[in-house]
């Protein structure tokens, strides 16, 4: 799917219509000492084998791409529609 670098949407900080600059979304870094990071190590000690069961019935063979849509006015950042395809590419227009 091509979808423009470039929109012009309603931005809800600025309460009206602006340009957009579109990013994806991606996923940080995980932190070693999160919350679940802890309680799947707290599980795994002492553990012969992975403690949760590992899902292998995948029915869907593609993840959602969400975007990122930065106000060029405001600099606040909000998410859009996720889309679920093989292949998302930003576009210039």
């Amino acid at each position: 799917m091509k979808y423009p670098k470039e929109v012009n949407r309603y931005c809800p900080y600025c309460f009206k219509h602006t340009k957009h600059t579109v990013s994806i979304y991606k996923k940080g870094k995980e932190r070693m000492l999160n919350q679940g990071r802890r309680r799947v190590e707290r599980k795994k000690k002492g553990y012969g084998s992975f403690p949760k069961e590992i899902f292998h019935k995948n029915a869907k063979i593609n993840k959602k791409t969400l975007l990122l849509f930065e106000c060029s006015e405001c600099r606040k950042m909000h998410y859009g529609k996720s889309y679920r395809v093989k292949r998302f590419e930003l576009q210039q227009v």
